[in-house]
């Protein structure tokens, strides 16, 4: 049986913010990293939370931090690679690493189990016709031959093309579970989102 790791990528500038880390922004009361994290507690495998450049951070129970691969314009992936290479003295190659963006605060309840159902090298999250490249599952094993092959800026997009990763959908009738955060806009709708499903709990 698979062991289940995961990375939650949290290293972004977030320059259209005012170059704040969204991971300490608060949805409801309750920091955007946390709301993730929670999606997480139960994994086999290891927890870690990728910061980029940024310093230190309050980190979610049994999380370790990782500094992201040398390579910065890689963007999310250089986070992704930075998990790989941390995961290659504890993760057999059919391992899973299961990846999210920090800005995804609506994170369906079974994120986690249906990336992990994944029958190939690697899956990613889709609603409807909208693609999610860094909230996917990976094979260590494929993963490390794969970033092998994507040096430089290549990002998510390029990765999951070459290990021919399937697509996981959600659908139906509610809003977006994936819906991230990169603007203040964004941040307001995501708010009061969480509020309406506060009154309505």
């Amino acid at each position: 049986m698979s062991t289940i790791h995961a990375v939650i990528l949290a290293g972004g500038r977030g320059s259209r913010l005012g170059a704040v880390r969204k991971a300490d922004l608060l949805i409801d009361g309750q920091r955007l990293l946390d709301r993730v994290a929670a999606r997480f507690s139960g994994i086999s495998g290891k927890f870690l939370l990728s910061i980029g450049r940024y310093g230190e951070i309050a980190l979610p129970a049994g999380a370790v931090a990782l500094a992201d691969a040398e390579n910065e314009s890689q963007g999310p992936l250089a986070g992704i690679a930075a998990a790989a290479q941390h995961l290659a003295a504890f993760g057999r190659p059919d391992d899973l690493l299961i990846s999210v963006a920090v800005d995804t605060p609506f994170l369906p309840a079974d994120y986690v189990a249906r990336l992990a159902a994944i029958s190939g090298v690697a899956g990613y999250a889709r609603f409807g016709e909208i693609f999610y490249p860094t909230n996917a599952a990976w094979r260590l094993g494929p993963l490390r031959e794969a970033l092998a092959r994507h040096p430089g800026n290549a990002g998510p997009r390029a990765l999951l093309r070459d290990m021919a990763a399937a697509p996981v959908q959600w659908s139906g009738t509610g809003p977006d579970p994936f819906a991230n955060l990169n603007s203040f806009a964004d941040l307001l709708a995501l708010q009061r989102r969480a509020r309406e499903l506060s009154l309505r709990g």
